[in-house]
């Protein structure tokens, strides 16, 4: 049992049992206990390696696709350039490095990080470090510009609840306590008429998931796209109204029960991108691999092959296949980019 579990079930033998979105956000940020405050989360060291880690590829077409969409904009004379949870800084640095003859576009851009982890801002400042990059701690902290973001693996992070239903109505699911130890449960039954008319009437069961802090995020980034123009792009998995119980914790490279080991594993559950995109238009969604493909990972992975031999090669091409293959990142993941209306359709979605 770890000591942030003890805090846990101290907690709720005090306060009584707590939302799955409270254990979420304790067990990722907790300021001495939480995950992304105390662990090394990413590479083979951490629990799981992401896109931008797997190759420089993933985030150079990135960085072109956001580039070709300011030129496409106009090329306005100063803008934001941010990123969401940016982990280690490869994205941005693979992004930045691709970006640099494109003409005007550092010389108009501010670097704008979103990072909650003090040891991940220590290491995205050295990795960035000639950039000036700054950091916000609240998105709506963002200038009052142009915004070009990426968001990579940042939505699925988000703290959720749960609901189920059966034929008494709709229940949160809640983490109390059991014979000493976490466990899962169920509130009294609620109202839920908010629930009903966005998932409609479900099969007794069901599992539905809401992310209030991706709204609050998601509605400070569609301001700024209307007041002001550019682009968001979201990289994450999940589906289109995902649906069931997608709670899930992964240690050392491997799946483990959500509840076993409190800030020591990472969390997080599918990203529903029909929530993320509500009422507004126009918007572009595909798969990471449609994405990559479109953008011309194909022809870049060819040319950086010319100079591999051996196991360079052979991990090269399997870092291809695995972000783009159908039985790996490249269906699983999806991208979704929102963009101000009558703008250019971004590259990639063509």
């Amino acid at each position: 049992m770890t000591e942030l579990a003890d805090l846990l079930i101290a907690r709720i033998g005090q306060d009584g049992p707590i939302s799955v979105a409270t254990f979420m956000a304790e067990c990722l940020m907790h300021p001495q206990h939480g995950y992304y405050t105390s662990q090394t989360p990413f590479g083979a060291k951490g629990d799981f390696i992401t896109a931008p880690e797997i190759s420089q590829m993933f985030g150079e077409l990135i960085g072109l696709c956001l580039a070709q969409s300011w030129l496409d904009q106009g090329a306005p004379a100063r803008f934001t350039l941010a990123e969401l949870g940016p982990g280690r800084g490869t994205l941005m640095a693979d992004a930045l490095r691709a970006t640099r003859s494109v003409p005007g576009f550092h010389a108009a851009m501010q670097v704008v990080l979103h990072e909650a982890s003090p040891a991940l801002r220590t290491e995205q400042a050295r990795v960035l470090s000639g950039y000036n990059p700054v950091w916000v701690d609240d998105i709506a902290a963002l200038p009052e510009q142009p915004l070009y973001l990426i968001a990579n693996e940042f939505f699925d992070a988000l703290p959720i609840h749960q609901y189920v239903t059966d034929l008494a109505g709709w229940r949160e699911r809640l983490v109390g306590v059991q014979d000493g130890a976490l466990a899962f449960g169920l509130s009294e039954p609620q109202g839920g008429a908010k629930l009903t008319a966005r998932f409609g009437q479900e099969t007794p069961g069901t599992v539905v998931e809401v992310c209030p802090m991706a709204h609050i995020y998601m509605g400070v980034i569609r301001t700024r796209l209307a007041h002001h123009g550019g682009l968001a792009l979201i990289v994450d998995y999940g589906g289109w109204q995902s649906k069931g119980d997608t709670l899930q914790a992964m240690k050392s490279h491997a799946y483990t029960n959500p509840l076993q080991a409190p800030g020591q594993a990472d969390l997080t559950a599918h990203v529903d991108f029909a929530g993320l995109v509500g009422d507004w238009q126009p918007y572009h969604y595909t798969t990471q691999g449609a994405f990559l493909a479109a953008l011309g990972i194909g022809a870049r992975t060819a040319r950086l092959a010319q100079n591999l031999t051996g196991a360079a090669l052979e991990n090269h091409l399997a870092a291809y296949r695995r972000l783009t293959d159908g039985t790996e990142m490249g269906s699983l993941f999806k991208v979704l980019c929102l963009t101000q209306r009558n703008a250019p359709v971004p590259p990639g979605f063509g």
